[in-house]
């Protein structure tokens, strides 16, 4: 089984018990995953936050070039894949890997690095597949468009193009760990064997 980067998170929980390799949580996420491959089912939702957050990247990439002197990123297009785990991290640089994430709004926008919601687990999986020693998760709050908006929505809180740019982007940043490395690569093993395992008793149901 190859996982997503944006799973490693459900993943790398510890679990309780000492002797086991995987958590409870980790189990209940991979057996649905096995479940949905079973059926052949997907349960995607799509919500205005998640639209805000996918479809105004360029927004966002323009934001951070605006504010970071002599910076010219693009958006990445290229996805590189080991034996479990798939990744296609936003930006890519000679020495680091760049994650852009756009808040719906100032309220979820964290004002400094202490209150940004971890994506650590997610930018540890580009690092190790890209082989690159830094990673950045750079926060970009940009306009939300009207059409993503409802009456009753609150513009002071989305309407943001007046405050300097500066203000609007936050940065965590994130160095390459051997052992996490270690860690991670042995908990995808775990996840992949315990998937199969699974798989194989849906499948001698």
């Amino acid at each position: 089984m190859i996982f997503r980067c944006s799973s490693l998170a459900n993943l790398m929980t510890n679990p309780k018990i000492k002797s086991e390799s995987l958590s409870v949580g980790a189990k209940t996420y991979i057996k649905g995953l096995a479940k949905k491959n079973f059926y052949g089912y997907t349960n995607k939702v799509e919500t205005k936050q998640m639209r805000k957050g996918t479809e105004y990247e360029p927004e966002s990439i323009d934001l951070l070039n605006s504010v970071w002197f002599g910076s010219n990123f693009v958006k990445n297009n290229i996805r590189e894949t080991s034996t479990y785990l798939t990744g296609h991290p936003d930006i890519i640089t000679d020495e680091a890997i760049i994650d852009i994430k756009t808040p719906w709004s100032l309220e979820t926008f964290p004002a400094l690095e202490e209150d940004a919601d971890s994506y650590e687990w997610q930018v540890r999986g580009y690092m190790y597949l890209f082989n690159k020693p830094k990673a950045l998760v750079v926060f970009c709050m940009i306009d939300t468009d009207d059409d993503l908006l409802s009456d009753w929505d609150n513009r002071e809180i989305h309407k943001v193009s007046h405050i300097d740019p500066v203000k609007r982007i936050t940065v965590v940043e994130y160095h390459r760990e051997e052992a996490l490395d270690e860690l991670m690569d042995q908990r995808l093993r775990d996840a992949s064997e315990f998937y199969s395992q699974y798989m194989q008793q849906l499948n001698n149901k």
